[in-house]
């Protein structure tokens, strides 16, 4: 069954992602997998469902229909789930925090786009600092080492980085 990926985002109010499940539902989607989330009174998501072939472009069109409750593109997805990396590539598991600055995430997924790491996923928030004041800065990333990379050169490359931005780093 062919998979699409859907965008998703609209100002937050009760009932979005009832309205999505239900125009998913009417037209014989499966929701699979999902991410969403409020974010600065938007509600935002990706979310990842199986329809029919024949009922695909119907589909569309009804989430079209949500155009004012929700804005919603549908991309083509992969005919087959996610599945694991290929092979030899080693997940590689990074948590930072710190005071938040600009930069960090341009600085680390620099460091890793240069060793070909490949992010699958990266949450990241920004919160009150406890005892210090002011803000600090947190990202969980999930990432795939290709298996000609050394994964002690990625780790090396990205505790210098930790030291210059003056965040803590922990490497899994």
């Amino acid at each position: 069954m062919p998979r699409l990926v859907l965008t998703v985002i609209g100002d937050d109010r009760a009932g979005l992602v009832e309205a999505l499940a239900e125009a998913i539902g009417a037209h014989g989607g499966n929701w699979e997998r999902s991410q969403m989330a409020e974010l600065a009174g938007q509600f935002a998501g990706i979310v990842v469902v199986s329809v029919p072939d024949d009922r695909a472009d119907a589909l569309r069109s009804a989430l079209a229909r949500l155009d004012g409750l929700l804005d919603i593109t549908a991309h083509p997805g992969a005919d087959e789930a996610g599945g694991p990396a290929p092979d030899g590539w080693a997940e590689l598991h990074i948590d930072l925090v710190g005071n938040d600055q600009p930069g960090i995430v341009r600085d680390v997924s620099a460091a890793l786009a240069r060793h070909g790491v490949s992010i699958e996923t990266m949450h990241t928030e920004r919160r009150d600092a406890p005892m210090a004041g002011g803000q600090l800065f947190e990202a969980h990333i999930v990432a795939r080492v290709p298996a000609d990379t050394e994964p002690v050169a990625v780790r090396d490359e990205l505790e210098q980085l930790a030291a210059r931005l003056l965040v803590d780093l922990t490497i899994g």
